[in-house]
């Protein structure tokens, strides 16, 4: 079929998706973006975020919290982690923040003088904490 493709969402633990499908939006760390059939061959990271994918039997979300995407014939996603939407719950959510804090603060210790890597560890923290007002979860606050 041309007004499909062929997608697969893999993380460490499992495969969450393997579809035909019209588009993908993917959560990338330049910015978001949709892919479709046919699109132009592109690798690209991933932030945290949703991942929206549209089959031909409906639209199924996942949040992801890292990896990459490869575009070419077909669409993979090697998420660093990632949940069907409908099991990310409020306690989930946090622990997925408190990670991301722990993250950010390691970096911080190991990179006193190097504004480069901080930044990046407290955008991804960030980007997590986004993740919950996006889908109605309550945004827990870290600090900085």
């Amino acid at each position: 079929m041309a007004d499909t493709m062929k997608f697969d969402l893999v993380s460490p633990e499992r495969k969450l998706l393997s579809a035909q499908v019209t588009a993908v939006q993917i959560p990338g760390s330049d910015g978001d973006m949709t892919a479709m059939p046919n699109h132009a061959p592109t690798i690209t990271t991933l932030r945290p975020g949703l991942l929206t994918v549209e089959t031909t039997e409906g639209t199924r979300q996942f949040v992801v919290t890292g990896g990459f995407a490869e575009i070419g014939e077909s669409l993979s996603v090697l998420a660093e982690k990632a949940l069907p939407r409908e099991d990310m719950d409020q306690a989930t959510y946090e622990a997925l923040v408190d990670e991301a804090q722990r993250a950010y603060q390691q970096t911080k210790e190991a990179y006193p003088n190097e504004p480069g890597p901080v930044d990046d560890a407290a955008k991804l923290l960030m980007d997590m904490v986004a993740v919950g007002s996006h889908i109605g979860l309550d945004p827990k606050q870290p600090s900085l």
